[in-house]
């Protein structure tokens, strides 16, 4: 059994390296899936995982959720129901082993659409938990990632077939023993499904101030229930979460434009730049001058990873 499932893991290495001839992030012609190869351990990578399944073929990863550290390899998958601010970190790959993943990215709407075709529309008793986790990978999940995967060697199929093999991806998720913590954010009207609206705003909105009372009348929930609820399902308060948001949305305007340091504090939401200073260089490990030439210099030298 067990060499069985090393040759099916192999099987969606080889189709990922087929795909992906250099490293990096590497769009696919289906919509939402991508994959990723790294020949070296990575530098840890900050980004905002939206509500997705992600695989690792070859390699092992770590994954940071506020002070929680999560590692998966290619016996684990990890699903992420709401959007999270993260850092990741490739700690397994070599040119000889690569490290090879995939990430499909759904909507809750598609969630929705398989619970209610398969009739699990009532609630699950516990209502929260966290946004992200990491379950051992079946032999189910496995077979429909690879039906899904395998479309891409008939490209003339995937708009007809596309679909229907990323239902059966969430279906058979939302079959694993944590899929009620995928299939609580989805269902309208429930707590959880609240908070991953009041998860959504902040995003839209992080550069406003933030004020827990509004965003609890709109969740229907006392800000006291909000704060804790909001905690359990982000691993962060809304504070902390607006903060990972407006500095990895700096650090990009700074790397991705000539922009002075306190213009993108300003733009983010910060009215200190010498605060805004601190705050970056907690999180990135450098104050944002030292850190975007950091990164330059290793562009330069091929070795950079954002």
């Amino acid at each position: 059994m067990e060499g069985k499932v090393t040759m099916q893991r192999g099987e969606l290495a080889q189709v990922i390296e087929r795909f992906t001839m250099t490293d990096g992030t590497h769009e696919t012609l289906i919509p939402g899936l991508c994959f990723f190869r790294a020949s070296q351990i990575s530098e840890p990578v900050h980004s905002v995982y939206k509500p997705s399944l992600c695989v690792v073929a070859q390699g092992s990863k770590v994954v940071m959720l506020g002070q929680e550290v999560y590692q998966y390899d290619s016996d684990h998958y990890l699903t992420a129901s709401v959007k999270l601010p993260i850092s990741g970190q490739v700690v397994e790959a070599s040119p000889e082993a690569p490290y090879f993943s995939l990430r499909l990215q759904f909507t809750m709407d598609q969630i929705l659409d398989v619970l209610q075709a398969s009739d699990q529309v009532e609630s699950p008793k516990r209502q929260y938990g966290r946004g992200l986790v990491i379950n051992r990978m079946s032999d189910s999940l496995h077979d429909s990632v690879m039906r899904l995967v395998h479309l891409l060697d008939s490209p003339r199929d995937i708009p007809v077939l596309a679909q229907y093999a990323v239902r059966e991806v969430i279906y058979r998720i939302l079959q694993e023993e944590q899929g009620n913590t995928l299939k609580q954010f989805a269902l309208i009207g429930s707590h959880a499904q609240r908070v991953a609206k009041v998860i959504e705003r902040v995003n839209r909105h992080f550069a406003l101030p933030l004020r827990v009372d509004e965003l609890a009348e709109e969740a229907e929930m006392s800000a006291s229930s909000l704060y804790h609820y909001f905690k359990e399902v982000t691993a962060m308060t809304p504070i902390q979460y607006q903060k990972q948001l407006r500095l990895q949305e700096a650090r990009r305007l700074l790397l991705s434009s000539t922009m002075e340091a306190a213009e993108a504090a300003f733009q983010v939401g910060y009215e200190s730049p010498s605060y805004f200073n601190r705050e970056y260089a907690r999180m990135f490990g450098a104050p944002p001058i030292r850190d975007i030439q950091r990164f330059r210099d290793a562009l330069q030298a091929g070795e950079a990873h954002y």
